[in-house]
């Protein structure tokens, strides 16, 4: 049985939940509400299991690890169904680039994490951190708009199927409508998540969809 640790807005848990899911695979989820003044991920107990106290965390015979695009490989090499990854190297090469521009370069700087230290020792006020969060993803977004468009036409990045890019760009998605970003200069973007939250796997994935904690 696969142990899942979770929290339901987590954009890296939601890229977990959505793999998962594609592959059809069955897993328990372990909630830890991460939100500041519960801080579940900081306890004792906790750090046990993750000693990065970050969610998520996947457990399996008795083994976890952390990191969600780390999971996320772990999951398309060990588990049948669609693969999450094309099978040529540069298109490899060039998914993971995708992916790695939203968990390296966006999500890292709108975390929990850097937004409390900005309201704490910047003063920052809701305003600033709703403009800081916006301008990375605009950022972000620019870059992936333009990576999208260079790609051949099919149905997904990759293929006729959803891999990794768009595992990684959903949930991101779904944070910079939580931040009321202008997603209008981003067509193929748009065109993707809609695409893609019309499909099971990542409607079963979806935060409104999880347990509350």
């Amino acid at each position: 049985m696969i142990r899942l640790y979770d929290y339901w807005r987590s954009s890296a848990a939601y890229r977990v939940r959505i793999a998962l899911h594609l592959k059809g695979a069955a897993f328990e989820t372990v909630p830890v509400n991460i939100l500041p003044g519960a801080d579940e991920q900081l306890t004792d107990q906790y750090r046990a299991v993750n000693p990065q106290m970050r969610v998520p965390a996947i457990e399996v015979g008795g083994q976890v690890a952390g990191q969600s695009l780390a999971i996320i490989e772990w999951i398309d090499e060990t588990m049948p169904g669609p693969a999450l990854l094309p099978k040529d190297p540069w298109q490899r090469l060039q998914a993971r680039a995708f992916a790695d521009v939203i968990a390296c370069d966006i999500h890292p700087l709108n975390n929990l994490s850097p937004l409390a230290v900005l309201r704490r020792d910047f003063g920052a006020d809701e305003a600033a951190i709703k403009h800081w969060y916006q301008d990375w993803i605009l950022r972000g977004f620019a870059a992936l708009e333009s990576m999208a468009s260079e790609l051949a036409a099919r149905p997904f990045l990759f293929g006729d199927t959803p891999g990794l890019a768009e595992i990684v760009l959903i949930p991101q998605v779904a944070n910079a409508r939580r931040f009321e970003t202008d997603l209008s200069a981003f067509p193929r973007l748009v065109a993707l998540d809609e695409m893609c939250r019309a499909l099971e796997p990542f409607k079963r994935a979806a935060p409104e969809n999880q347990q509350k904690n």
